[in-house]
């Protein structure tokens, strides 16, 4: 898989139509989820895309400090692609950002909102939970929070 980590402002058409027509595939339409999926938040950050001869096959949406935390990073938009998973394309999304948000934001703990049913998942990355755990979109989410190297 070949993977590029992108400003807003550098993606090409296609890398854009790509990354937003996988988020509504999983997000509105697998998950059944009604949102604004385009929320004014992508301008300012980098995109993470995995990508095969085959097309777009896993995202992440990083953000700075100070965006969505007042002092991490935070990952966000995880997905892979249906016809990508069992393979490994999630582990290594994940671990790609995590490194692009310590190469970006070096010192800085990275924070991501995750599907409950996905909190093994992201502690195998080194995430623990943090606050209560609640409800977005219908679907139970937790906040979860890594700690970085300085």
């Amino acid at each position: 898989m070949h993977w590029a980590c992108i400003p807003f402002a550098e993606l090409s058409t296609a890398q854009l139509y790509d990354l937003l027509a996988l988020r509504s595939e999983v997000f509105v339409v697998e998950q059944n989820c009604v949102f604004l999926d385009i929320d004014g938040v992508d301008r300012q950050t980098w995109h993470l895309l995995g990508s095969d001869a085959a097309g777009l096959k896993a995202y992440a949406r990083l953000l700075p400090p100070g965006m969505k935390s007042p002092t991490d990073a935070v990952i966000g938009r995880v997905v892979t692609a249906p016809a990508a998973r069992g393979g490994g394309a999630g582990r290594a999304l994940m671990a790609r950002a995590i490194a692009d948000c310590e190469r970006l934001w070096p010192g800085h703990a990275v924070t991501l909102h995750a599907q409950a049913h996905l909190e093994r998942f992201y502690a195998g990355f080194g995430f623990a939970p943090v606050g209560t755990p609640y409800v977005e979109d219908g679907i139970p989410h937790v906040e979860m929070r890594k700690e970085t190297r300085p």
